[in-house]
């Protein structure tokens, strides 16, 4: 018997033994191709050598030290490289363990700033519907996934939300691109002006939201317009990239292809390859600033933040996704997957719509190609189709709620980067044949 508390008390799932570039094997030698890169992690594959050296060597030098007492090397260098390829105005690096902790980070770094300014009045945070934003109660009420907020409403942070940039469900009928964006942005305004601009901290979105949508990316000029308006009225921009950043959509920060800059941006998950658990909020010099020229302490920690090892092993991560190539890769991939999938189901009757950006992209799954009507949630699709493509060897991400948390399914993919195409081809083999076995 495991005594194991996992995820779902009445699965058993198999024992992983080992990892191989895009495979992962089981105890009894199956082979699994991970065609999600777990939850977008694994965006180096599996049994990377420099990776695993630079860990190595580390721990032959110092596993862990604590930030109240030491800074190390790792940490030092993987905020440089980082904040050197970072959008501009991004000058600090706040280094964590993970996704939900870094947008946790972002959150009372966000509040705390308005402090120092002499904004206290500014308490609220505006996000999107069908977002997440990690599991944290910061987080977690931040975010836009109504099935995850719901047992834990009552105690989480509170924050209004505004519809998504959802172009496939949204643009009206004869509705331009650029004015359904200019539209979906102007929400924001609406929601602040109902609320209080002067009572916001600061506005909290996806650039390419992740698992709860599908790897649904804003349309053209957006951000644009999002940027502007949380300029007008003094909001912080806060840009969580932990699913979409790190090279996921084909440059190292997705927002790089909105041509914004937000004044916070969590990464995470690919930061690290899940080599190590680690994650970063970056921050702007005007945010940093207003803290050392005004209490000089960020009221907040954690005992495991800018741990040597981890860091050691996101800074290699990081080298090897900028100087060796692979965010180059990650677009060049990305782009032979998304013919392979336009090839083989863009005709499909129950794919209604394929989307996303570089090796991160979905399927939104529908009974009604024409009308666009998503199945019966009674039919659990994503959770079917998750189990049939395991039982044929294929790692991947289905997801129901996709539309507002009940309705609506999709599976998303986030393949290493060092896919083939080949192994691009076997993924999308796989993944026909279990959505045959499901539809």
């Amino acid at each position: 018997m495991s005594h194991v508390f996992a995820r779902h008390t009445a699965a058993t799932p198999p024992v992983v033994a080992r990892g191989e570039g895009v495979y992962l094997f089981d105890q009894d030698g199956k082979k699994y191709l991970d065609g999600s890169g777990g939850a977008a992690v694994s965006c180096l594959g599996h049994g990377d050598p420099e990776v695993t050296e630079a860990i190595k060597a580390q721990l032959d030098r110092v596993a862990f030290a604590h930030t109240g007492f030491f800074t190390s090397a790792p940490a030092e260098s993987l905020a440089d490289r980082l904040i050197a390829h970072a959008p501009e105005g991004i000058e600090r690096a706040y280094l964590v363990s993970g996704g939900s902790e870094a947008v946790e980070a972002a959150l009372k770094l966000a509040r705390q700033y308005m402090i120092e300014t002499g904004q206290t009045q500014r308490t609220r945070f505006v996000a999107r519907k069908q977002s997440y934003h990690g599991n944290t109660l910061g987080a977690l009420g931040t975010g836009g996934n109504m099935w995850r907020r719901a047992p834990f409403d009552p105690v989480m942070v509170t924050a209004s939300h505004i519809d998504p940039c959802y172009d496939y469900r949204l643009r009206e009928a004869g509705e331009s691109e650029e004015e359904y964006g200019l539209r979906a942005a102007n929400l924001l305004e609406d929601e602040l002006l109902r609320v209080g601009p002067e009572t916001v901290i600061a506005f909290l979105a996806e650039p390419v939201v992740g698992a709860t949508a599908g790897a649904l990316p804003a349309v053209a000029g957006y951000f644009t317009r999002i940027r502007e308006i949380c300029d007008r009225y003094s909001v912080l921009l806060i840009l969580d990239e932990v699913m979409c950043g790190m090279g996921r959509t084909g440059t190292l920060f997705a927002c790089e292809q909105d041509g914004v800059s937000p004044d916070i941006v969590t990464i995470a998950k690919g930061l690290g390859a899940g080599y190590q658990p680690i994650g970063a909020a970056l921050c702007s010099g005007a945010i940093y600033d207003a803290i050392r020229d005004g209490s000089g302490f960020f009221q907040h920690g954690h005992t495991y933040i800018g741990h040597p090892t981890a860091c050691a092993a996101g800074d290699a991560v990081v080298r090897k996704l900028t100087e060796g190539g692979l965010v180059t890769r990650s677009a060049r991939m990305g782009e032979v997957l998304n013919s392979a999938l336009t090839e083989r189901f863009g005709q499909h009757p129950n794919v209604g719509d394929i989307r996303g950006r570089g090796t991160f992209r979905a399927l939104e799954l529908v009974a009604d190609r024409e009308t666009k009507e998503p199945f019966d949630p009674a039919r659990g699709v994503a959770a079917t189709l998750k189990k049939a493509a395991f039982a044929r060897g294929l790692i991947c991400y289905p997801m129901s709620g996709t539309i507002d948390g009940q309705r609506g399914d999709h599976v998303l993919l986030a393949p290493p980067f060092i896919i083939t195409e080949d192994q691009i081809g076997e993924l999308v083999d796989k993944l026909a044949g279990a959505l045959e076995d499901v539809l």
